[in-house]
């Protein structure tokens, strides 16, 4: 089941940890690594084990991909009409079906790991 308390704060912290991880650390493996941390801190929250901190990890980058999307399609129709509308849905099909994959490696992940270092109640 989501906890969405820890997703929306896990979906922030991936906002603020991956840009700062990218600023600081590296382009790629620093947002890579933000992006861990956050689903580590989401799986350790929700003390519902690995499946649990998976999930809800997951379901916090997934939100992100999807608000990315929403923002793209939005802007490209401000911006561009309906040759920007188009231009934003594709870039963003494309985006969330990249970003799921990529987020349930790494937030996922990092989420059932921090599953399993909380336990399960």
């Amino acid at each position: 089941m989501v906890k969405w308390g820890p997703v929306i704060v896990g979906f922030i912290l991936a906002i603020v940890l991956g840009n700062l991880f990218g600023i600081f650390v590296n382009a790629y493996w620093g947002v890579n690594l933000g992006l861990f941390i956050a689903g580590l801190i989401v799986g350790y929250w929700v003390h519902d084990g690995i499946i649990g901190g998976l999930w809800n990890a997951t379901v916090a980058g997934a939100f992100g991909s999807i608000v990315l999307a929403i923002l793209l399609i939005v802007g490209g129709t401000i911006f561009g009409g309906l040759a920007g509308f188009a231009a934003g849905a594709a870039t963003g099909i494309t985006i969330v079906l990249v970003s799921l994959i990529s987020n349930i490696i790494l937030m996922g992940v990092g989420g059932a790991i921090g599953g399993l270092l909380s336990g399960s109640d």
